[in-house]
């Protein structure tokens, strides 16, 4: 058998963190199965549905790495098919036509509300003879069984069992003959070929339901495997109130997609002990049984930590693209060549304990200014008139100097020594001048990157009188 997962958004708004966390359990359970992984827009309510919405699903699935097999599928574009099935269901006798109106159903409930029983509505038109029925509007309901239980073989949650007498006959078309998301769901899971259903376990009670349309077509029901849901540090659902909520606002906060993969997948599943793994590793170890039934605690540190390792074994080519992406996705100016050529030959330098893009660049600033450099409020407190005349010896000196890390570090030691300070001294000085910054990479990685001309023309700027 070959895997068929798929991921179901619906879209009314930004793909949220959890959903992005559903289609990538989807999509390793695919990939490291040798299956297929589909993405299917359940867009069927109009009123809220946007094209904006469905553009930004599709953005975020692209820039966390999660390719889709063929085309998206829209089932919106299905509904013919959904009331096909429900006619079938009707001819079989597994459905019924429903003749009830909205006032008696409601007269119904407050009756049952008010005697204390279930208010659970049960159509009186359940088993009337279709030779009997009015001319009046009508929708179609499931005729689900009443009697006994229905077991969903959860993968994640074990054996569920359900009471059927709690499950309605649900409507499977309304009144206008569309048909409703419950039956849309099945019928497209179904024609997909989807083989396991892997979801957020607010669905559970859905299965349930779900499940008694598999029965009354003949087909074979789905593997299920609800996962827990994503709260926030506080133990509360994931909300606007923790911060970034949407994937799109992760990556205009800078995180590596790698990382955001790495932590997402270890966000309620895992491997022994392992925090940092690749994608290859995922796949091949991501299972049912090691995703836990309680929801997961989003933990921005370990976000943090991760995507900061993840640039950090990044090859230096696809680190500059990725920061591009980044530099367009936040509106931000592009690299010139010139400043491409400077980030790559500086990322040895850039790219360890750089926890973001944002970062990174924060420290490339050195690369990315042009001169005057203009050191921030904080370096140019460096730039005292003691500092200053250190600088204006160690520039004569460093015309002639080896341009090696170890030539330059003595070079430097030697000027300190000669002034009675330790070198760590020179640091921050050295810093304001080449870069501006009280925060950058190495002074002698700063160096070595901009080379002998513009480290010297720098160092001339910052102790002009």
């Amino acid at each position: 058998m070959t895997v068929v997962t798929r991921f179901a958004p619906s879209p009314t708004g930004t793909l949220h963190i959890g959903g992005a966390r559903t289609a990538l359990f989807n999509w390793l359970y695919a990939r490291g199965r040798g299956g297929k992984f589909l993405l299917r827009i359940e867009d069927t309510d109009r009123a809220r549905s946007t094209p904006e919405a469905t553009d930004a699903i599709f953005k975020g699935l692209s820039w966390l790495g999660l390719d889709h097999d063929g085309e998206a599928f829209s089932q919106f574009e299905r509904a013919d098919r959904h009331a096909e099935v429900a006619h079938q269901m009707l001819a079989t006798g597994h459905a019924y036509k429903c003749f009830s109106t909205p006032d008696e159903i409601t007269a119904f409930k407050d009756a049952a509300r008010d005697a204390g029983t279930s208010t659970l509505f049960l159509s009186p038109w359940r088993d009337v003879d279709p030779a009997e029925h009015p001319d009046a509007p009508f929708v179609v309901r499931l005729k689900a069984p009443r009697e006994g239980t229905t077991l969903i073989e959860d993968q994640v949650q074990g054996t569920v069992t359900i009471k059927n007498s709690t499950l309605d006959d649900m409507i499977l078309l309304r009144s206008d003959g569309t048909p409703v998301y419950m039956l849309a769901v099945v019928v497209d899971d179904y024609d997909m070929g989807v083989t396991h259903v892997i979801r957020g376990d607010d669905h559970l009670n859905n299965a349930a339901r779900q499940m008694q349309i598999y029965h009354a077509m003949g087909w074979t029901v789905p593997t299920y495997a609800h996962i827990p849901l994503i709260h926030g540090p506080d133990g509360k659902k994931m909300s606007k109130r923790h911060g970034a909520t949407g994937v799109e606002d992760y990556q205009a906060l800078g995180y590596s997609a790698a990382g955001m993969r790495n932590y997402l997948a270890r966000l309620g599943w895992s491997h022994g002990d392992d925090e940092f793994f690749t994608d290859d590793q995922a796949k091949d170890w991501f299972d049912f049984g090691s995703i836990g039934k309680s929801p997961a605690r989003f933990d921005f540190k370990k976000l943090d930590r991760l995507s900061g390792q993840h640039i950090a074994i990044t090859q230096d080519a696809a680190l500059l693209h990725d920061i591009e992406a980044f530099l367009e996705a936040t509106h931000q100016p592009a690299l010139t060549n010139e400043q491409k050529s400077g980030i790559l030959k500086a990322m040895f330098c850039l790219k360890d304990r750089a926890k973001t893009y944002g970062e990174l660049i924060e420290k490339a600033s050195f690369i990315l200014q042009s001169r005057p450099i203009e050191p921030d409020e904080k370096s140019a407190k460096a730039l005292d008139s003691v500092s200053i005349g250190i600088l204006q010896s160690l520039t004569p000196q460093l015309q002639t100097v080896s341009w090696t890390r170890d030539a330059l570090e003595a070079t430097v030691a030697t000027i300190a020594e000669q002034f009675d300070t330790k070198l760590g001294k020179l640091a921050a000085p050295l810093r304001a001048a080449l870069a501006g910054r009280s925060v950058s990479p190495s002074v002698f990685d700063m160096m070595l990157v901009l080379e002998r001309d513009e480290t010297i023309a720098r160092l001339q700027d910052a102790t002009k009188d």
